[in-house]
């Protein structure tokens, strides 16, 4: 086992006086294994992001603990976090510009980590290798090095990162929706690399995302999230061809079909849920068309329905209780 989450949670405040709390994550445990492709999929708000940055210790949890090689990360000497950053985890977030100086060119990003832990190469060895990692992200180095980051399109800059995070090999990748600013024609190729590299390094990743179809496309294991619980998870293809929970269902649902084309049908926006934050149940039972009395009293627990297939929803656990 590489990653273990255990029971983490993570709580925002909101305000200076009188505000109110926040749980963006609530009790989430999962596990990633070497060499596995996991998918986070969830709406906005879900917390899969926080996820992603409680990983990368930019934030630290409220409570919980997250094991990486069986070491619990919060407790990482100066050294160890070092090593950490650099060679046993990488991530590719969703806004490219923000992770670029602008006042730099784009190589930058690059000799920052051979002056970090390849100080001895040579220059020349140095411009192969980052020559070669633009390419296979699909990249003409003559096109982007050089420049700076307002010469090129988020496309390119997110391709760049890629290369980047992809040239030290890490143990770990999390890609927070790393393929959200590229055109169609060239997300296959980056899900194709990503797969690639895990199959000859055995890199594993967690590709966070709200594309169901990628999720789908990538993973060896899915976890589906609302607000900030874990509410389905497993492998993959038992939780898109046999989802459970009624919020997985709707996910796919929702999912559009290329063969059937829209129509007005003049639905009513739906209303704002209110404060759903102060349920002590489910987190969908407002917006859940199945939802019982004790969805709104209690909150499920993750059972697990079939082997490698877990779902927290009352509708599998008063069966399995009866």
């Amino acid at each position: 086992m590489l990653l273990e989450v255990q029971n983490l949670t993570k709580i925002f405040t909101s305000g200076l006086i009188g505000g109110y709390q926040v749980r963006a994550v609530d009790g989430v445990s999962f596990t990633i294994n070497e060499g596995e492709i996991v998918s986070l999929v969830g709406e906005s708000g879900s917390g899969k992001t926080t996820i992603g940055k409680l990983i990368l210790r930019l934030l630290t949890p409220t409570s919980g603990r997250i094991l990486f090689e069986g070491k619990d990360i919060m407790k990482f000497s100066k050294k160890e976090l070092k090593t950490y950053y650099y060679r046993k985890v990488q991530a590719v977030f969703q806004d490219p510009f923000a992770s670029f100086n602008p006042l730099h060119q784009v190589d930058k990003v690059f000799h920052m980590i051979f002056d970090s832990y390849f100080p001895d190469l040579g220059r020349e060895e140095r411009e192969e290798m980052i020559d070669k990692a633009l390419e296979e992200v699909g990249l003409n180095p003559s096109e982007v090095r050089g420049k700076y980051p307002h010469q090129l399109s988020g496309g390119q800059l997110q391709r760049i990162l890629i290369a980047r995070a992809l040239l030290l090999k890490p143990r770990l990748l999390i890609a927070d929706e790393a393929v959200s600013m590229l055109d169609a024609s060239t997300r296959i190729d980056v899900l194709n690399l990503l797969g690639e590299f895990r199959d000859k390094y055995g890199t594993s990743v967690l590709f966070i995302t709200h594309d169901l179809a990628l999720g789908y496309y990538i993973s060896d294991s899915t976890i589906i999230m609302y607000r900030g619980t874990i509410v389905e998870m497993g492998e993959t293809e038992k939780v898109f061809h046999n989802p459970l929970h009624p919020y997985t269902k709707m996910l796919l649902e929702s999912v559009p079909d290329l063969n059937v084309k829209w129509e007005f049908k003049g639905i009513e926006p739906e209303k704002e849920e209110g404060k759903v934050w102060k349920i002590k149940g489910c987190r969908y039972a407002p917006r859940c068309p199945k939802a019982k009395d004790v969805c709104f009293k209690i909150r499920p627990t993750l059972i697990e329905v079939e082997k490698n297939h877990w779902v927290a929803c009352h509708l599998y656990q008063s069966s399995r209780e009866g």
